[in-house]
């Protein structure tokens, strides 16, 4: 029910709208468990990397999301948990990583294939912006799972932080090669870091 709904709603509109350019389509997971990590500059960021999968790979994805934004009414919370499927979590300050991280861990143990943006909130159209260390504590439970960081640009500017207009434009997905998580905590979120700026430097872009 959830492939048929989101094929029938979200998946035409997405492609229908937006022109997808993908680079490395050879790095997609087809199957999990993996975590991707991806920036985050608007609310088509999650539809979009959902789009990229399709059959058994795509009832694997679970978006990490905002419990306190997407559950916070009866439609917006329908859709989030039937047809994206989304593990909700709660944005707040806690030494309990393993306790707050439970549901992706099982998702994960299921085979998930997890979508993070460790940025946290929405950033500035296609600006990335410094990377919160959960995602540290996320992957140290889970040491041999792949991370696969995937860089957006052009939704920054279909449909931008606090814009309810649906733009088209042409968006380019980059899939960077699969790294495991290292113990150091600075190792690690500077081979996160630097693996985003690589994909980003890939295109060549110019500033907005």
């Amino acid at each position: 029910m959830r492939n048929l709904l989101f094929s029938i709603l979200v998946r035409p509109a997405v492609l229908f709208v937006l022109g997808l350019n993908i680079r490395h389509r050879e790095r997609l997971p087809e199957k999990g468990p993996c975590v991707i990590i991806a920036n985050h500059n608007s609310h088509l960021d999650t539809l979009v990397l959902m789009s990229l999968f399709h059959g058994k790979s795509f009832s694997k994805v679970r978006p990490v999301a905002a419990g306190d934004y997407f559950m916070k009414n009866k439609f917006l919370a329908f859709f989030s948990t039937k047809v994206m499927n989304i593990i909700p979590i709660e944005r707040r300050m806690t030494k309990d990583f393993q306790g707050m991280f439970q549901p992706i861990l099982q998702s994960l143990d299921e085979d998930g294939i997890i979508i993070l943006f460790p940025e946290g909130s929405r950033g500035e159209a296609e600006q990335l912006s410094k990377y919160k260390s959960g995602v540290y504590y996320l992957m140290r439970e889970r040491p041999d799972i792949d991370v696969i960081p995937v860089f957006l640009h052009g939704l920054g500017k279909a449909l931008p932080k606090g814009s309810f207009i649906f733009v088209p434009f042409f968006v380019d997905i980059f899939i960077g090669a699969p790294f495991k998580f290292t113990s150091d905590r600075k190792t690690f979120m500077d081979t996160l870091n630097s693996r985003m700026d690589a994909l980003q430097k890939e295109g060549g872009f110019r500033e907005w």
